[in-house]
Parts: C-alpha cells; sequence; structure tokens
C-alpha cells in the first residue's frame, strides 16, 4: 500500500511539474531596475503559462523603450500597463483625476516614497525668510511614481490629484520650493 501511495504522489509530481503545451510570450524586467526610462536592454521576453500572466502584461513589440517606469522592479517580474507612466497609470483612478509632476526640492525625502503613499505637499516662497508658514498646496493626494532622474534640480514625484490641485502645485512650484509630509494610512 506504502509503494502504490508514493508512486500516486511521483506522479501528481510530475504531471505538476510538466511543462504545459500554451505559453504566452510576455517582457520582464531583465535585471532589478530602479525606475526612470526603460531602455531595450532593461527587458527580456519570457514564456509563460497563460494563467500566469497579470493583466495588463506588456508582449514583445510594445513601444516600451523611453517609457518611464513608475518604481522599482525586480528581476524577472512581469511589466504591466499600472507600471509605466501613462493612461494604464491612472486607470484605477476615479474620474477627474490628473496625474501631476512635480520637483521636490530635497530629493533624499523623495528617496523615502513609494508608489501608494499617500502626502501632503507643503510650498514656500523662493525668497523664504522664515517669517512665516510653509503653507499647505495640496492635502492627502498619492504617490503614483517617483521616476528618479537628475537630483541636482530636486526630484520629481508624480501624483494622482484633481485639476484644482494640479493647478494650485504648478502656480506654488512657479514662485517657491515644494516639499511633501507622508501621512500615515492603511494600503
Amino acid at each position: 500500500m506504502a509503494t502504490f501511495v508514493a508512486a500516486l504522489a511521483m506522479a501528481c509530481a510530475l504531471v505538476g511539474l510538466r511543462p504545459g503545451s500554451a505559453s504566452v510570450t510576455v517582457l520582464t524586467a531583465a535585471r532589478d531596475l530602479a525606475g526612470g526610462a526603460l531602455g531595450a536592454s532593461d527587458l527580456r521576453a519570457v514564456a509563460m503559462r497563460p494563467e500566469t500572466v497579470p493583466d495588463g502584461a506588456l508582449k514583445p513589440g510594445a513601444p516600451i523603450v523611453g517609457r518611464v517606469l513608475t518604481g522599482p522592479v525586480r528581476r524577472g517580474e512581469p511589466l504591466t500597463n499600472v507600471r509605466l507612466l501613462g493612461p494604464g497609470l491612472l486607470s484605477a483612478r476615479g474620474p477627474g483625476t490628473v496625474a501631476t509632476p512635480v520637483r521636490v526640492a530635497d530629493p533624499q525625502t523623495a528617496r523615502l516614497l513609494s508608489a501608494g503613499d499617500v502626502v501632503n505637499v507643503l510650498a514656500t516662497p523662493s525668497s523664504w525668510d522664515g517669517s512665516a508658514p510653509a503653507r499647505t498646496v495640496a492635502e492627502g493626494v498619492t504617490v503614483l511614481a517617483t521616476p528618479g532622474g537628475e537630483a541636482d534640480q530636486g526630484a520629481l514625484v508624480v501624483l494622482a490629484t484633481s485639476s484644482a490641485q494640479a493647478a494650485e502645485l504648478a502656480s506654488a512650484q512657479v514662485g517657491g520650493h515644494l516639499s511633501i509630509t507622508i501621512n500615515p494610512h492603511i494600503k
């Protein structure tokens, strides 16, 4: 009886490990990627079983070279439309939501952020002398991406905002410096 059970277990294991005849080829990260603009060497095509392919997975031939990755991706992770800046990034947001890129004055602060974090954005005038407090220009906005880039001009952060918040952020950014506070929240 024990021999029969062991043989049955072995047969089940072999059936589970047998590669399926159907596969879907998708693009995955060729190595750990920090975010930012994608190059051809950042990606590789991998055949996967259809049931393991995530929704929105990008396939070979998709025009992604030069597109901006919203955040870090691990080697072997399939790339999906929501990992790139563009319409897919806002697909889960409500109507009227826009992606608003802002420059935060301190690039080290932006390194603390991840997509999904909720932040407040504060503004101070360029000639700030400390006589007045910073003012809040956007409250409770979600970080969509921290694509990286040149740190000498602050750090780029992409936020999900309303059109009114986007206009307020643009006005504040022209005449001053932006900083953020990170709100505690449940993801």
